[in-house]
């Protein structure tokens, strides 16, 4: 399979992930991880929080792991064009990326004990504190978004069409 093929290849796979898994993603899985507020008056013993708590991991491992997607995409592409620039974002990508798996992993289990505040009896004030993280996740995020989508583009745009649209041959052979 030719160079040109596995790149556009791993684009295929690349955009859609990102927009769905990463731009709309979020919304559907926060729904489904956290515990429902129909439930949480309901929920009357420090068992029963943190067994609906535990019940969101699951969908918090899927999620993590769709998340990664786009991650790997971008992995493929730094082996199959090799640049030291864009090997130290792509590594970049990569750190942001686990220290927002680790913080919204933390948020997201820390909201499902915490149960729109049902919960706070039970638990220590700290997770009370995950309120806070969403800010910390935007700060992470943010700067993820952007860097995965540059390199997602700079990969996936052909090396040989110049910005006027003139195709130049390969000079390195087929």
């Amino acid at each position: 399979m030719s160079r040109l093929a596995a790149r556009t290849l791993i684009a295929v796979v690349f955009w859609p992930s990102l927009f769905f898994f990463w731009f709309l993603g979020p919304f559907v899985f926060f729904l489904l991880s956290t515990t429902s507020s129909e439930v949480c008056p309901l929920l009357e013993r420090r068992e029963q929080f943190l067994e609906a708590a535990n019940g969101a991991l699951p969908m918090l491992v899927l999620q993590n792991l769709l998340y990664a997607v786009p991650i790997i995409c971008l992995v493929l592409w730094i082996r199959l064009l090799p640049d030291p620039a864009r090997a130290r974002h792509v590594v970049t990508c990569i750190k942001l990326f686990i220290a927002a798996v680790v913080i919204g992993a933390l948020w997201e289990y820390g909201s499902s004990l915490a149960c729109d505040g049902y919960g706070q009896p039970f638990f220590s004030p700290l997770w009370q504190m995950t309120s806070y993280l969403p800010i910390i996740s935007l700060v992470i995020n943010i700067p993820l978004y952007v860097l995965t989508f540059s390199l997602g583009r700079g990969f996936s745009t052909r090396d040989d069409i110049t910005e006027d649209g003139v195709v130049h041959p390969r000079q390195d052979g087929p």
